[in-house]
């Protein structure tokens, strides 16, 4: 299982892991579907409830995008039982995805989320994944940091966005500040059809190379 880290462009990693809701063998598990592959640095840790809480309550957007979800420490697995029930009997969020028990910290090692210099505890590592396997998107964030779950959200959003329709995803998108909640039109690999673009798309184009559009 223990490899070459998976960058933008590869193939998920097979593994099998133990999880919460039983053994997985990853990424068949999620076939034809995206997931999001987080990790934390330990259960029952004050910013790691507050992400699982986070997680949780954007639960129905994911399923919506058609995305599954999956936790991951290098905690055991009755630790993370353990974990969830006390979020769910203490602040009444009962946490429907998978967490992954990697207490040997295998699956951490494959993956590149233990850093050295941080101990033995995973980073809060994000990896997106399409229905192809294809790893899409990394975030890397420290110990001490939280993550933004509605970036999460959006980035599945847009890459879906972006495979359907063939553009690109200006920054904050929906709400970018020159074009709104148009998306960018790939731009023209060829005089003919730099010429055309202006002429095409009118008041949507700053100039041949930048014209962008409403979905």
């Amino acid at each position: 299982m223990v490899g070459k880290m998976p960058l933008i462009g590869d193939r998920f990693p097979d593994m099998e892991v133990q999880t919460t809701h039983g053994m997985m063998k990853l990424p068949d598990a999620f076939d034809g579907k995206w997931f999001v592959l987080f990790s934390h640095p330990a259960d029952f840790t004050p910013v790691c409830t507050t992400e699982f809480v986070a997680f949780q309550k954007r639960f129905e957007q994911f399923t919506e995008l058609g995305c599954k979800l999956i936790g991951l420490s290098i905690d055991q697995v009755f630790s993370h039982i353990k974990w969830v029930q006390w979020i769910d009997e203490n602040l009444g969020v009962k946490i429907e995805f998978p967490v992954i028990a990697d207490d040997q910290g295998i699956v951490a090692k494959s993956l590149g989320i233990i850093h050295p210099g941080k101990g033995t505890n995973t980073v809060r590592a994000v990896f997106i994944v399409d229905p192809k396997a294809t790893v899409r998107a990394m975030l890397y964030y420290p110990q001490e940091l939280g993550r933004n779950m509605d970036e999460i959200v959006r980035m599945v959003k847009g890459l879906q966005v972006c495979d359907a329709n063939g553009v690109g995803i200006p920054a904050n998108w929906p709400e970018n500040e020159l074009v709104k909640d148009h998306v960018i039109i790939p731009p023209a690999s060829d005089e003919a059809t730099a010429e055309k673009r202006k002429e095409q798309y009118g008041d949507d184009c700053y100039d041949w190379w930048f014209c962008h559009k409403k979905l």
